[in-house]
């Protein structure tokens, strides 16, 4: 991977981040910066699902790839949050 794919993908995952954060419902009691991590890490995790499943590279925007990313970032921001609004109270 180069490093203008390395910088696109910290720039994708900030935004799958934002989106995962959207998705779930209710208040997440977690800083922005981990959404931000989480969103970079599901974005990564979900570009290797989507080689292994082939439909990584698709003709225009990768939408099945795209879901498959905000899906485990909303999955991670849920765990987080739920795992963090437990152990602070």
């Amino acid at each position: 991977m180069e490093v203008t794919g390395i910088i696109t993908a910290i720039v994708i995952g900030l935004i799958i981040g934002a989106l995962g954060r959207l998705v779930v419902p209710g208040k997440q009691n977690i800083p922005i910066w981990l959404t931000l991590v989480i969103g970079v890490v599901a974005a990564l995790i979900g570009t290797f699902i989507a080689a292994a499943l082939d439909v990584a590279e698709t003709p225009g925007i990768d939408w099945i790839e795209l879901i498959i990313q905000v899906a485990l970032a909303a999955v991670g921001v849920a765990i987080v949050a739920g795992t963090r609004g437990r152990s602070h109270r």
